[in-house]
């Protein structure tokens, strides 16, 4: 997993945990807006994951000939 994919699944998780503690607190109504967004996260998270990865760049090698003895 890269980088930015671990910051996004953790971001999220952090937004659910504030979700769920402002959903105690306050209501569903002022903590509708975090969970959206962590679920928004959580797509991204997965479309990231889902796309093939680009190829490295691959060297071409020479291909060694033996030499000729005349």
């Amino acid at each position: 997993m890269k980088l930015t994919e671990v910051l996004i699944l953790s971001l999220s998780l952090a937004l659910i945990v504030i979700g769920i503690h402002q959903t105690l607190t306050q209501g569903i109504g002022a903590s509708y807006a975090i969970f959206m967004f962590a679920v928004g996260l959580l797509f991204w998270f997965q479309l990231r994951r889902s796309q093939p990865q680009a190829p490295e760049k691959e060297v071409p090698q020479k291909s060694i000939k033996p030499k000729k003895k005349s």
